[in-house]
């Protein structure tokens, strides 16, 4: 009797710290359907933080996915519809040496050449991008901080839209923009 009341506590005890190591969630609504990111929060503590204050803000609300390579990934979080970009906060510092990879439906940080450029735009991959993992041929690395737990069906009609290029009111031209506009109609953080 005792080995079993052992047993179930030691199972309960498990059960319990693997509910409490959950990260935050966020679901998109987007135009091509929903989908939802678990954020890692112990090993990417800074780009959990930003993403999330930029989903408190409702800065995500009306931003599009502006750029999509099938086999690659699919980014979004930094343009309206109209292709001009939203002014963000202060970039975070690169978080890419946590031992996350970019593995096929995980979620990172975009970002310019530079490492510790990253504000408000992410990509979530379609591919494992073993190259983008840290140290890549740069020495560096993209920062992953989550991964999608339900909707891959909607990363994945996303992934197959044609791509063109585009104008833009401030580069002039963009590739790899969806022939069709998809939304993120709100991004909430789920309770």
């Amino acid at each position: 009797m005792r080995k079993t009341l052992a047993s179930l506590f030691i199972i309960a005890s498990c059960l319990v710290s693997s509910f409490a190591l959950a990260g935050p969630k966020v679901e998109f609504k987007t135009t091509m359907g929903n989908f939802t990111v678990e954020l890692d929060d112990v090993k990417a503590p800074k780009s959990t933080a930003n993403f999330l204050n930029y989903v408190k803000s409702g800065f995500y609300n009306g931003t599009i996915f502006h750029r999509v390579i099938d086999g690659f990934m699919i980014q979004g979080g930094g343009f309206t519809a109209d292709m001009n970009q939203k002014p963000t906060n202060a970039p975070v510092l690169s978080e890419a040496q946590n031992g996350l990879k970019n593995q096929n439906y995980t979620i990172a940080m975009a970002r310019t050449s530079d490492p510790d450029s990253a504000t408000a735009q992410f990509f979530i991959n379609v591919n494992n991008n073993e190259g983008l993992n840290y140290p890549n041929s740069m020495g560096n690395g993209y920062t992953v901080f989550g991964k999608v737990i339900s909707g891959t069906q909607t990363i994945d009609a996303i992934r197959k839209i044609p791509t063109m290029i585009a104008s833009t009111p401030k580069t002039g031209r963009m590739s790899d923009v969806p022939s069709k506009t998809v939304t993120i109609e709100s991004a909430t953080i789920l309770k």
